[in-house]
């Protein structure tokens, strides 16, 4: 029996270290997502217009994009799939049957410009964008 008083002292004490790894662990969980947060001022709808520069691709037509966080997606036809950095740095893949273009560049407030080039329709081709936040 001397030494039950024992074991429950080391109960309480085992108890306080679970609470305290929870805490821990809560806590930084928590960190990622307030990352997330400061990154997400580009959340929302971009309409991207692209102009063609090289090669012999149609030029002038514009597509949504989704951003949320960090993430870029589709608003619309097509996959796309690409990051967005803090800084504003963003990187994009768009597909759309066998037609393909990756680009690149940064958004700023509501407004974004960049670079892409890839294979429309057969063709090799590239150019600029220009992106506004609807």
């Amino acid at each position: 029996m001397a030494h039950f008083p024992q074991f429950l002292t080391s109960l309480a004490d085992f108890a306080r270290l679970r609470r305290l790894a929870l805490f821990a662990v809560l806590a930084a969980a928590g960190l990622p997502q307030a990352a997330d947060a400061r990154a997400s001022g580009y959340d929302g709808v971009w309409n991207v217009t692209f102009a063609t520069t090289r090669g012999n691709c149609s030029s002038g037509y514009s597509v949504p994009f989704t951003v949320t966080g960090t993430r870029v997606s589709s608003a619309g036809g097509g996959r796309v799939s690409g990051r967005v950095k803090r800084s504003g740095a963003v990187a994009v893949h768009v597909s759309v049957g066998a037609s393909h273009a990756s680009g690149g560049g940064r958004l700023a407030g509501v407004n974004g410009a960049g670079t892409w080039k890839g294979l429309i329709s057969g063709d090799r081709c590239s150019g600029t964008w220009q992106a506004t936040r609807t």
